[in-house]
């Protein structure tokens, strides 16, 4: 399962999106420093295929985990050599602009 939070403003849909076992955990690599929060991932629990549709509709997306990045790669939504690996997370953000 995905944890996602949706944020909306104007013409504007932020997500964010951590696979589910991620929540509430911190990762450090030199200095990069991730904490997956539940204020901001949110606690509504999501499967993949609605994650993708979310992706669809988003303008901005912050996603933590193995599930949630491959599924924005799958759908051309970010770039795999874009990733972040933060202790072993993969971590990615994407911005469309219309």
């Amino acid at each position: 399962m995905i944890r996602i939070s949706v944020y909306k403003q104007g013409n504007d849909m932020l997500i964010g999106a951590c696979d589910e076992q991620l929540l509430g955990k911190t990762f450090t690599d030199g200095k990069f420093h991730l904490h997956v929060s539940e204020k901001f991932y949110g606690d509504s629990r999501i499967s993949l295929q609605a994650l993708q549709q979310y992706l669809k509709e988003a303008t901005i997306a912050n996603l933590v985990g193995e599930k949630a990045v491959e599924c924005a790669i799958k759908l051309g939504l970010v770039d795999a050599s874009n990733v972040l690996t933060i202790q072993g997370i993969p971590h990615a953000q994407m911005v469309r602009m219309f």
